[in-house]
Formats: C-alpha cells, structure tokens, sequence
C-alpha cells in the first residue's frame, strides 16, 4: 500500500468517525427532547386529573391483551403507547407467551422517538409533542 492510498484511508476513517459521534451526538439530543416532552405530558395529565387506566399489553400476533402493573395513559388509539404518573413512556407490545398470558407481561419504559411512527409502513407519523397534546386534549374520553 502506497502512502496515497493509506492517507485515503485514514481520511475516510476520520470521516466515518466524525459522522458516527455526530450521529451519536444527535441521537442523544432528540432522546433527551422526547423525554421532556413526555415529563411535560405526565406534569399536564396529573394536573389536569386526567383518569389513569390499568395498562394491557398487546402480543405481537394481536391475539388478546395480557395484563400488566402498569397505570398511565394510552396515548394512541391503537392503545400500544403509553405514559405512566412518573413520565415513562412505553410500547405496549410483547412476544406471544404463556407466562404472560397467564401472570401478566411486564413491559420496561422506553425511550420516546420525536415523531411517532416514522418510518412504519403505514406512512402515518406523527410529532411526540402533536400526539400527546391530542391526547390531553381529549381528556378523558379517550380512545
């Protein structure tokens, strides 16, 4: 290898690096935004008393619901996201099991994407924020 060709080299590792922690770097920022956003949105839905509901969770084969400890807020119509009293935000899906179907699934908290759905076949995204002020919005006669 001639020192052409490994100064190239080294140039495009520098930029594939460089590109790597920006990407990192902004990743980091919008996780970040997502959770105030959904911190703000829990603050809102206490302090306007929104009802909190016992949180099921979906299998991914959509057979039935399983019960979970969680109480929050379903946020989408298709009751697979949530928030819960202390800003967490969660999919509300989980691989098809006996166990779950029986004790209940426990699903974690979640980090919050900018915009729900993006990327998902259907083509519907959604801003977090648009989404959860709809949700207030409609108070408690939601879905």
């Amino acid at each position: 290898m001639d020192d052409g060709e490994r100064g190239w080299r080294e140039q495009r590792e520098r930029a594939v690096r460089a590109h790597a922690a920006a990407d990192e770097r902004r990743r980091t920022a919008e996780a970040a935004e997502a959770a105030r956003i959904v911190a703000w949105f829990a603050a809102e839905a206490n302090r306007r008393g929104l009802r909190r509901t016992r949180l099921a969770v979906q299998p991914y084969d959509g057979g039935g619901r399983y019960r979970s400890r969680l109480t929050g807020w379903y946020v989408d119509r298709a009751l697979t996201r949530a928030v819960d009293a202390r800003g967490n935000f969660y999919l509300l899906s989980a691989p098809p099991s006996l166990r779950a179907r029986l004790l209940g699934a426990d699903p974690r908290p979640q980090p919050a994407p900018l915009v729900v759905g993006q990327g998902g076949r259907d083509g519907e995204s959604i801003p977090l924020r648009a989404l959860l002020t709809r949700r207030l919005d409609a108070g408690d006669d939601w879905p």
